[in-house]
């Protein structure tokens, strides 16, 4: 059966991963017409120091961005 991974930044609400991996399952289930039971969803969360874009740590990144408030 189908088997999905997520790579993601840390940070995510228990409920935001949730139906985040519904939705993933209704999708597989649909397209790839298998029963939902079947689909695994992994979410793999990285903090923002251990992953980088273009060599830049996503945790430097967010400082430099302006704040929302």
């Amino acid at each position: 059966m189908p088997e999905v991974i997520v790579h993601a930044l840390s940070g995510r609400t228990p409920e935001q991963k949730r139906r985040l991996m519904k939705a993933i399952t209704e999708a597989v289930a649909e397209h790839f017409e298998v029963p939902a039971a079947g689909i695994v969803v992994q979410i793999v969360e990285s903090p923002a120091d251990s992953k980088s874009k273009g060599g830049v740590p996503y945790s430097d990144i967010f400082k430099a961005l302006p704040s929302r408030g």
